[in-house]
């Protein structure tokens, strides 16, 4: 597949996409992938031509958004339920950034290798991971696996495929690993809110200092707390992230799944979203002639 190609199927299955599509009924991109992707658009609604676009991910270009959005349909949606589980996404832990976060009774790190990546940063990232979190897995495609067990064998990574027929395949399970915990990490990802919460829980009071130094102060204490005890509080408080409209959500196609979880929908997003699915292609003419 040409770099054009893969530029605008990677700028279709985006936020920003998204946002424009629910915002103002219209998107370039997703109105030139029509273009470009689907032979015949006529009398198709919204929903179809979605579907047959991603199709196409499917079969010609299994990029990053193709393996989350598979993650989170097989794992969040397939296994657990979003009112017990929740998923985090692009999680800033260290130099590295977490692909894909589950946490149900507990968390276990995804970094994704698609057939488009190479393994160079593996090691530094499952490092940075393991300072934060104590299980880490890594999904790839089929063509990746040979070198991750030869890499990974010994190691307490996990180690996931993603099949060509799109299912998932556990090699080998995570082991909970917990010598890199790192409570400076930990406290880095929380929120203001979220370390304050705990601060109180285990002080009674938060630090009576300057703006200045609060947040230092605040890390201060954070590091105090015994490790174990530190991350379970950890993971508990960023499981209380994922709050969706779990009876919305389900009306929305596998397709999208993962993008909206992580766009914060409110129920006029929904109701819009829902109504632009319906829509027949039409709408869209105008733009595409």
């Amino acid at each position: 597949m040409g770099a054009d190609n893969s530029i605008l199927l990677n700028r279709v299955f985006t936020r920003n996409t998204l946002r424009e599509i629910v915002e103002s009924n219209y998107s370039d991109a997703y109105a030139s992938a029509i273009r470009r992707y689907i032979s015949d658009p006529s009398g198709k609604d919204n929903k179809q031509l979605i579907s047959e676009i991603y199709c196409v991910l499917k079969k010609e270009y299994r990029n990053e958004y193709f393996y989350k959005n598979t993650i989170l349909n097989k794992l969040l949606l397939g296994i657990h339920k979003p009112t017990t589980t929740t998923a985090l996404t692009e999680v800033s832990i260290g130099k590295s950034k977490a692909d894909f976060v589950l946490i149900n009774g507990r968390a276990v790190v995804y970094e994704i290798k698609t057939e488009l990546d190479n393994l160079d940063r593996l090691e530094s990232q499952i490092a940075n991971y393991f300072k934060a979190f104590t299980r880490v897995s890594v999904l790839a495609s089929e063509s990746h696996v040979d070198a991750l067990l030869k890499r990974l064998g010994d190691s307490p990574v996990g180690i996931c495929v993603l099949t060509k027929k799109g299912t998932i395949q556990e090699k080998k399970q995570p082991q909970e690993y917990l010598n890199q915990l790192d409570k400076d990490i930990m406290f880095k990802i929380l929120r203001k809110h979220e370390y304050e919460s705990l601060i109180v829980k285990h002080f009674g009071t938060l630090p009576d200092t300057s703006q200045f130094e609060y947040y230092r102060a605040c890390k201060q204490l954070f590091c105090q707390i015994d490790t174990g005890a530190a991350y379970l509080d950890f993971v508990a408080t960023l499981k209380k992230r994922g709050q969706i409209d779990v009876e919305s959500y389900k009306q929305i196609p596998y397709e999208l799944k993962f993008l909206v979880y992580f766009s914060e929908f409110k129920t006029n997003d929904y109701r819009r979203l829902n109504s632009f699915l319906q829509q027949k292609e039409v709408s869209l003419c105008t733009s595409l002639i």
